[in-house]
């Protein structure tokens, strides 16, 4: 008489998803994972700062860029952050397992990048009529439009790359992309997109 085993491996796989799950959102593997992350967000940020310091010529010579640069860092992380979570969820339901053409990856940094290009216009724009409205000068629409779309574009492209590596990479190594890739992206994003906006103000000054 053959012995039905069907019953105790499906006890089995149930004990092993519920001892994932309770690990999974535990308190401890929370803090063990994002802790250090959270700590590198917090000096990125001093970083991001340092580096506008340093801007203090570029934000003399163009007007208005004082008004647009916290929005651009506030777009990267926006928009890069909400990618690194939705590459996150499409890893962990087995939509993405790796860097190919899977259309899932595809459409979300592509969508990512397309949104930085259009939200880039429409601060360069909503920054020059601020800036008037404010009654400080401005060095135009068209000057400040150019900057948001160089830095906004440009980090945005960078930070899609880092995203996709670092949620794949993440999973990969046993960690949740969920609590690691999010935190990671607000640092990165911060010091890139205050280089980049370094570099296209002076590309504009170079015009």
């Amino acid at each position: 008489m053959a012995y039905d085993t069907s019953d105790e491996d499906e006890d089995y796989e149930i004990e092993v998803v519920e001892e994932y799950i309770g690990d999974y959102g535990s308190v401890r593997s929370i803090v063990r994972e994002a802790l250090p992350f959270e700590l590198m967000a917090t000096i990125g940020g001093v970083i991001s700062g340092l580096i506008l310091s340093g801007m203090s010529k570029e934000l003399e010579l163009i007007p208005g860029l004082i008004v647009i640069t916290p929005a651009v860092l506030g777009m990267r992380g926006n928009i890069s952050c909400t990618l690194g979570s939705r590459l996150g969820s499409a890893i962990h339901m087995g939509l993405i397992t790796k860097i190919d053409r899977n259309p899932e990856l595809i459409n979300n940094v592509s969508g990512s990048l397309f949104l930085s290009f259009i939200m880039s216009l429409v601060l360069g724009i909503a920054g020059h009529f601020i800036t008037i409205a404010l009654g400080m000068h401005s060095a135009g629409a068209i000057t400040l439009t150019l900057i948001a779309v160089l830095a906004g574009v440009s980090s945005g492209l960078i930070l899609s790359v880092v995203a996709v590596l670092l949620a794949l990479g993440m999973f990969r190594f046993g960690f949740d992309p969920d609590n690691v890739v999010t935190p990671a992206i607000a640092t990165i994003g911060d010091i890139v997109s205050m280089i980049m906006i370094f570099l296209a103000a002076k590309v504009v000054l170079m015009i």
